[in-house]
């Protein structure tokens, strides 16, 4: 099993991250009751106000990839892909490090 680490950067439309991090919250709080994502935290840049960067880790590429098809076309990723001017997504090789749950069981 491989775990997934991922770094999404946001650049939301003058004035409108706060909308945007509210929107991103929302999504994590909902993510609590999910098994395979193991973090999953939204950051403000604090030199540039207008950037949100997700931090995240999922258990296996699967449980990402059953995550993004469950809200591919919602209408919250809609209303927060209405706030964003650019988005980049950094895929991370996972080396470890302090906080980090033990590695969990993949799914099929």
């Amino acid at each position: 099993m491989t775990r997934i680490a991922r770094y999404g950067k946001f650049v939301a439309h003058d004035g409108r991250a706060q909308e945007l991090a509210e929107i991103l919250l929302d999504a994590a709080a909902k993510l609590d009751a999910d098994p395979g994502c193991e973090l999953y935290l939204i950051n403000r840049q604090a030199d540039a106000p207008d950037v949100i960067w997700v931090t995240e880790i999922w258990r296996s590429e699967a449980d990402l990839k059953a995550s993004l098809r469950q809200v591919s076309g919602s209408p919250e990723a809609a209303a927060a892909m209405r706030l964003v001017r650019s988005a980049e997504m950094i895929e991370l090789d996972l080396l470890g490090g302090s906080g980090l749950p033990a590695p969990g069981p993949a799914t099929p």
